[in-house]
């Protein structure tokens, strides 16, 4: 039919376009029946506070996809997904950390050697070893085998968010267009983050208001205004918001730890630990932890008068950011492990090793708006807001944040979007 549309209108069909029409996936209707519940079931998992019960039926359905058709490759490319989601905290700091996921998107390509799926699975392996001129790679084999691919264009604009903010947009606003669908809302809000990490808050909200439009996600929409308060250091509106979206999911721990985090930044120490012991005592029962966390863990138990706990996650915190720095997953981590780094370093008053890991944090080309509270409010660096060294990091990080502004808005104008 495609084709023969493509004739009367006197298109011209590469081999590789006509090879793309003609396959199919698998000839067994069960194991594509079997795959497309297990979708369905890992979609449940990414919509529903990572359902674990969705995502064990969604792996098991992959497999039952693949007893009735072991070559069929969209069902591994599933499988390396699932293992993802299931193993990515529990093996982290293994030597082994997501090889499964790289084998079996390379099992999948053995059988079709133009899977977009696949390529996009090896593009998020490549991010998190830190190699990310890699993972564009992966990503652009996906889009030339399916120009269609909102997924690939969503992903590189995930990839790029914190490097080059133009693209990232750019690679957005493409998926915007290739995917009119029930993602629609979420990738609105994606371009909409991005935005706002360049400093363009009133097109965040914009493009948030759009999506709550599309889908009633006021929990989601929240979020949006919360982080706007956050960045500007309204803290106590942040906190409002923050209590109002947990008493609409109290099942999320994700907001227990940030209403914590809120609490310190208020210098609130009693209500900090309360919720971060709520949220420790939570994330254990799921096999879950905050590589980024346990400092902010370790301050409220000190500023509680705590000094061993405090000074186990202290340690908890240097021994998360040596690991990272030693296994090289440095850019797609944003050198955030040096920032860490130096926050207990300086609470600690050790205030050479707090500068030497802060300009070490310093050579990120660009800085997101996300990043600016913390450099500008964290309690964790009062030691040395005083110090000339850290006072020149702090010019050199809001020179970056607005030269990044500045590009984006030229960008914008070129482009019509302003």
């Amino acid at each position: 039919m495609v084709q023969t549309v493509a004739k009367e209108l006197k298109v011209a069909i590469t081999p590789e376009e006509k090879q793309l029409i003609e396959k199919t996936p698998t000839t067994s209707l069960t194991a594509y029946d079997f795959f497309f519940r297990g979708r369905e079931e890992h979609w449940k998992y990414w919509s529903d506070n990572k359902n674990r019960k969705a995502l064990e039926r969604a792996e098991d359905f992959y497999h039952k996809a693949l007893e009735y058709d072991s070559t069929f490759a969209r069902a591994y490319a599933g499988l390396a997904w699932a293992y993802w989601d299931k193993h990515y905290w529990e093996t982290f700091f293994s030597e082994s950390f997501l090889d499964s996921v790289l084998i079996l998107a390379n099992i999948a390509l053995s059988y079709d050697n133009q899977l977009e799926e696949a390529y996009a699975r090896k593009a998020y392996y490549y991010d998190e070893m830190g190699n990310r001129e890699r993972a564009l790679e992966e990503l652009d084999k996906a889009i030339k085998y399916n120009p269609n691919d909102w997924m690939a264009y969503n992903a590189k604009g995930w990839l790029y968010h914190n490097y080059d903010i133009v693209k990232s947009i750019d690679n957005y606003n493409k998926a915007i267009s290739l995917n009119r669908g029930e993602q629609l809302p979420d990738l609105l809000r994606n371009i909409g983050y991005a935005f706002k990490n360049a400093g363009f808050v009133e097109k965040y909200k914009y493009y948030s208001m759009e999506a709550l439009k599309l889908d009633g996600d006021s929990f989601a929409y929240y979020l949006s205004l919360y982080r706007c308060e956050f960045d500007s250091g309204n803290f106590e509106k942040a906190l409002e918001l923050r209590k109002k979206m947990y008493s609409m999911d109290s099942s999320n721990i994700d907001e227990l730890f940030k209403l914590g985090e809120i609490c310190m930044f208020l210098n609130q120490p009693e209500e900090a630990l309360k919720y971060f012991n709520k949220w420790y005592e939570r994330s254990k029962t799921l096999s879950l932890f905050a590589v980024f966390g346990p400092h902010r863990i370790g301050w409220a138990y000190w500023q509680n008068g705590y000094r061993e706990e405090a000074e186990y996650y202290f340690n908890e915190q240097i021994n998360y950011c040596n690991k990272l720095i030693e296994m090289r997953r440095v850019l797609q981590l944003s050198y955030r492990e040096f920032y860490d780094l130096a926050a207990v370093y300086a609470f600690r008053g050790d205030k050479d090793r707090a500068i030497e890991n802060l300009k070490n944090f310093n050579k990120l080309q660009i800085i997101p708006a996300w990043m600016m509270p913390y450099i500008r409010y964290d309690p964790l660096l009062d030691n040395i807001r005083d110090e000339p060294e850290f006072q020149q990091i702090v010019r050199d990080v809001e020179a970056k944040y607005q030269a990044e502004h500045e590009r984006v808005r030229k960008w914008l104008e070129e482009q019509g979007m302003l």
